[in-house]
Formats: structure tokens, sequence, C-alpha cells
């Protein structure tokens, strides 16, 4: 087999990182996984042909992105690495974090997605999901009583869609819900919109959950989706008007109660 090229990678990178692309694509040619080992640093060194330091630091920059892993000692090399959802979660975040996210925009993706996710669930979960499921919710069937219990209550109640999108058989979307849920739940302690109690948006939630739990033993894929997408809006509208109140913004007029 010829020593691979990287004439087609784009002139901005430098030869370590299109050493690095071309490896992680001759890992996708190779059809290895998790575990397998790659070969041989004077092996790289061959096929790529490129110098030690170059294929070492094409190493570094996949260890970097968590695609692999050194172990060292008898039995030791470079092996294939799967990322975590925790890892793949905190390096999206970290892009989003000077992006400015509102509510609207984290709203605007749990509105097209969540309430189609309720409905492909319905009738699929067992009794251990649905039981996992009020599991959470019984962390919040009272109301707050301070600032401290209701960022408590809210964070277990975005850790309820969390849930419920774990349960799904679509990683991308699994993925997607939960990221989401923890970039809703960063807003809410970082910009403390806790700090107010809100005991309609609790008690609305509340019911919202319980009758989509409800729906989802029944098998009504019809009804669990309109609940989850009546919750949506209604959680919308309430988490804009917390923020409007705690950030002293006016209120626009639709908004008024």
């Amino acid at each position: 087999m010829p020593p691979a090229t990287t004439r087609s990678a784009p002139e901005r990178l430098s030869r370590p990182q299109q050493v690095a692309e071309a490896i992680k694509s001759w890992v996708v040619e190779n059809g290895w996984g998790p575990g397998d080992r790659l070969p041989s640093e004077s092996e790289l060194i061959a096929r790529f042909g490129m110098a030690k330091g170059t294929i070492r630091e094409a190493i570094r920059i996949l260890e970097a992105q968590g695609l692999v892993k050194s172990r060292t000692g008898p039995g030791g090399g470079v092996f294939i690495h799967q990322v975590s959802e925790a890892r793949a979660t905190a390096l999206l975040g970290n892009y989003f974090y000077f992006q400015h996210l509102t509510i609207d925009d984290i709203y605007q993706i749990r509105k097209a997605l969540e309430p189609e996710l309720a409905a492909s669930l319905a009738g699929k979960l067992t009794d251990a999901q649905l039981g996992a499921l009020e599991q959470v919710i019984s962390s919040y069937t009272e109301p707050a009583r301070t600032p401290e219990q209701e960022r408590e209550q809210h964070v277990a109640s975005l850790r309820f869609h969390a849930l419920l999108a774990e349960m799904s058989g679509n990683p991308l979307l699994r993925f997607l819900i939960r990221f989401t849920a923890n970039m809703l739940a960063d807003i809410t302690v970082s910009r403390k919109l806790y700090a107010q109690p809100n005991p309609e948006l609790w008690s609305s939630g509340l019911d919202y959950q319980q009758r989509l739990v409800a729906a989802l033993r029944a098998g009504d894929g019809a009804a669990a989706r309109q609940i989850l997408s009546q919750h949506m809006q209604n959680a919308q509208r309430h988490m804009r008007l917390q923020e409007i109140v705690l950030t002293q913004r006016f209120l626009p007029e639709d908004d008024m109660i």
C-alpha cells in the first residue's frame, strides 16, 4: 500500500493537523473501533512520510480531541478511544460559552425536538423506565421555600427531560435534547433565574410532567406530543418573564399578565 498523502488537506492546516485528519480517515477506512491499537510510531512515520516530531504532535492532537489514548508499559501503545457524552457536551458547551444564548434560542430547539421524542416513546417504555421518571418528579412535589431549593428543583425538572431523552433509540436526538437541557440548566444557574421563586412555573411544570408520564404509560403518542408541546410553550414564557424581571427589563405588551 503506497504512503498516504495530505495534498488534498486544506492549506490552513499545519502538518500535524493534516496527519491527524489522515489518521482519522485511515481508522474509518479500516473499520477500527474503540480499544483497537494504532500501528507503531515507526509504521506511522513510514505510512505518512512525516518526521517523528510531526507524528507525535498529530497523536497529541488526537489525544486532545479525546479520540485516542496512550498507554505506557507492557502492552502499551496508542489506542482508539470513544469520546464520552460528558466530554462532547463540555467541548460543545465551550463553543457556546461566548455565543450569549437566550432562553428563546434554547426553547426553539426544545419545542421542535421534545414533543416528537415523547410521541415516539409512548407505549414503548418499561415499568422501570416510567418509574425512573416518576422518581425524578418525586423530588419536587412540594414548592420551593428558598432560592436554593428553587435552583435544585429547576435543575431536577430538567433532569427529567434529560432522562427521557436517554430512553430514545436515536443517539443524535438523545444527545441534542440532553445537551439543550444542560445548557438551560447552566443559564438558569449562571444568571440566577432561580433567585425569585416562581410557584406558577413549578405547579404547571409538575402537572405537565405527571400528565406526560400517564400518556406515555397509556401509549397515547398524540397526547404525549401535545402535552410536551404545551409544556415547552408554557415553560418558555415563564422563563422569559423570570429573566425579564431579574434583569429589570421592560415587559413587552404581549407578555403582560
